[in-house]
């Protein structure tokens, strides 16, 4: 039969909980460990006797915290999160498999810290699995990643260098509203003055990032998330419509946000963006989606639908002699 925590380890993860949320009281501390609020008090002895200063608040606004000059424990991960920790890292950068690369580096020192027998598990892991890299993603600097962070902390404007897909690269201020994380990718959603608009840039893009003098103050009602959803397929050089012979619910999955907004239209769906470069959108977009459409706006990405029809209907051979179009 299967036992539950020991006391020890309960009486850390309470010291975790009031490290994270100073001022817990007990019935709180009972309900997240999952015991009655007579134990909740008897692990907060267990700490006492530990010698880890923790203090008792009385009234309203009272709780238990921990004293000034507190030094916690080392992190302790259970078998699951290192292992979970260690996926995720290899699903999101396959070179972490290397040693030598930063994040592979990284990796190690934490694989090295672990208790031996979680610390074997994740070594193994790690030791014993194959990462295939996605030719879709892109490393994003944690240097350049963190200024853009403090400025948005910070509320502070800042003047980026910026490279786009193509190569070109130019610099914009901007006012840095969030960083967002979706798909693997790191976007930045602000407004940019150069623009005069609401702008989304991926972060690898960015080669540079200078605070700049200037405040701002970001929207009331920002939606980081939502607001990247809408605005990564808005504001690109060549406009784009497409209507879709099918409902919404069944394009929708097929649907990137960078595409456009899907809406719906009756028994078809209507979808509205823009794009800097046509020949990627039909060929790698348009293309994937299993369902028939008509590009009703945005000449250049006709243009670019016709070359990529007229390229697969030449990789067909000619029909025999004799036969129609279609037997």
């Amino acid at each position: 039969m299967r036992s539950g925590p020991s006391p020890t380890a309960r009486a850390i993860r309470a010291l975790e909980l009031l490290r994270e949320r100073p001022g817990t009281t007990a019935d709180q501390l009972a309900a997240a460990l999952g015991v009655t609020e007579r134990a909740a008090r008897r692990y907060i002895g267990i700490l006492r006797e530990a010698g880890i200063p923790v203090e008792s608040v009385r009234g309203p606004y009272g709780g238990y915290r921990l004293g000034r000059g507190t030094r916690l424990p080392p992190v302790v991960f259970t078998q699951e999160q290192a292992l979970g920790l260690v996926m995720a890292v290899l699903d999101g950068q396959p070179a972490a498999i290397d040693p030598d690369d930063p994040i592979g580096a990284a990796l190690s020192k934490v694989i090295r810290a672990l208790p031996d027998s979680v610390g074997r598990q994740a070594a193994a892991l790690r030791g014993y699995a194959s990462a295939t890299p996605d030719r879709h993603s892109a490393r994003t600097d944690p240097v350049t990643t963190n200024a853009l962070v403090t400025a948005v902390a910070e509320r502070c404007r800042v003047l980026i260098t910026y490279r786009g897909g193509s190569g070109e690269q130019w610099d914009a201020e901007v006012d840095p509203w969030a960083v967002v994380v979706r798909h693997r990718r790191w976007y930045l959603l602000c407004h940019s003055h150069r623009a005069a608009a609401v702008r989304t840039y991926r972060i690898d893009r960015v080669r540079a990032v200078q605070q700049l003098p200037y405040g701002f103050t970001p929207p009331d009602d920002l939606d980081p998330v939502a607001a990247l959803e809408e605005h990564l397929g808005a504001g690109w050089q060549y406009r784009t419509r497409v209507v879709f012979h099918a409902p919404h619910d069944r394009v929708a999955p097929w649907i990137r946000p960078p595409m456009g907004r899907l809406t719906p239209a009756g028994d078809r769906c209507v979808l509205v963006g823009s794009t800097r470069n046509p020949a990627m959108y039909a060929q790698e977009w348009l293309a994937a989606v299993p369902f028939d459409f008509t590009v009703e706006e945005g000449p250049e990405l006709q243009a670019a639908v016709a070359t990529v029809a007229a390229r697969f209907s030449a990789a067909l051979p000619p029909p025999p002699p004799g036969t129609m179009p279609g037997d």
